[in-house]
């Protein structure tokens, strides 16, 4: 029968049952008095014969396709987020539903054609991601829909979000410094943590300094300085060797990325200053380079794959969606880039 679908009514005859029966079996139904043997004829004969059950038949039935659709900016073409990807296909397939994946590559005005296609394919719910934490406006095709948004917040648009706890990262951070007695010279690195927590600043960047910040009132500490720069190694460099030329003698670094501390490790031993011994150095992102760097840096990897994973768990959870921010936990990489003054 390899030259059309098997149906239901193929494994019927194949098992020598009535077709009710065969359906009963086939769709795990347990309210119909059906004798072991008929069972077990039923799945030998779905199994010989290939039988795949009618999805669309199902979802008339259901009212569900098991199906969700996933759209983002630009994470599928990044080497850095793709773990959400992984995290929520793995949560889907555990809950044997699909995921179907578009990504606008950064044009606005492809998302509403992404959105409806998706809608048109009759997807159960809509996961609308973003490459970085920030605000967003969602569109309007999403509402009064089933939606989570993932790696972004929208204030008053009533869907939970799910994003990196950076500020308990922050605290950890400043927490690892405050333990290893690097309480004076301590500089933050990088992102824009100066700037207000507004649509327009860097989100990560405001949540870190404020968890930065409360660890350091705590200790009695400060911040002996904040460089505004971007996160990559360049600016790194080129900002730390900066201050060190100014005469700044930092004794702790607190890098909004791990490749902006990959910049300042090579400003720092330009100058003839260790890590950690002379300057403890800390991060954030978890890229592969931080487990490179000698000495290896300690950071808090950004958690994709459990975001990814919490944004499926949510939208399959089947209890009404709110407005409620998720925040997962950034873990800590502890390495060998921290040490008290001296070690």
């Amino acid at each position: 029968m390899t030259g059309r679908r098997v149906t239901m009514a193929d494994v019927a005859r194949a098992a020598g049952v009535s077709p009710t029966t065969a359906s009963f079996v086939l769709s795990g139904r347990t309210d119909m008095r059906i004798s072991e043997s008929s069972w077990h004829k039923v799945l030998e004969a779905a199994r010989v014969l290939g039988y795949r059950p009618n999805v669309n038949a199902r979802s008339l039935r259901t009212r569900s396709t098991q199906t969700i659709g996933l759209v983002s900016d630009s994470i599928t073409t990044t080497p850095f987020a793709g773990e959400v990807i992984r995290g929520a296909l793995d949560a889907a397939y555990a809950n044997e539903h699909l995921v179907f994946i578009a990504e606008t590559g950064g044009d606005r005005h492809a998302v509403s054609g992404l959105i409806h296609a998706l809608l048109d394919r009759q997807v159960d719910a809509v996961i609308f991601a973003a490459m970085y934490t920030h605000y967003i406006t969602p569109p309007t095709e999403l509402h009064g829909r089933r939606v989570v948004l993932l790696n972004c917040l929208a204030p008053g648009f009533d869907a939970p979000s799910v994003i990196p706890d950076e500020v308990n990262a922050g605290r950890v951070a400043a927490r690892l410094l405050v333990e290893a007695g690097r309480t004076e010279g301590i500089w933050a690195v990088g992102g824009h943590q100066a700037l207000p927590a507004t649509p327009e600043g860097v989100f990560a960047g405001n949540e870190r300094m404020r968890g930065i910040q409360e660890v350091l009132r705590e200790a009695g500490s400060g911040l002996d300085g904040v460089i505004e720069c971007d996160w990559n190694s360049e600016d790194g460099y080129r900002e730390v060797r900066r201050i060190l030329d100014e005469g700044a003698r930092p004794r702790a670094l607190i890098c909004s990325t791990d490749r902006i501390s990959f910049g300042a490790y090579q400003a720092l031993a330009e100058a003839g200053l260790s890590v950690p011994g002379d300057v403890s150095v800390i991060s954030f992102d978890d890229q592969d380079i931080a487990s490179w760097l000698r000495p290896a840096l300690t950071t808090l990897a950004l958690p994709h794959y459990d975001m990814g994973r919490t944004a499926v768990e949510l939208i399959l959870g089947g209890e009404p969606l709110d407005a409620t921010v998720h925040r997962i936990t950034m873990p800590l990489r502890d390495r060998e880039s921290i040490s008290a003054p001296g070690g």
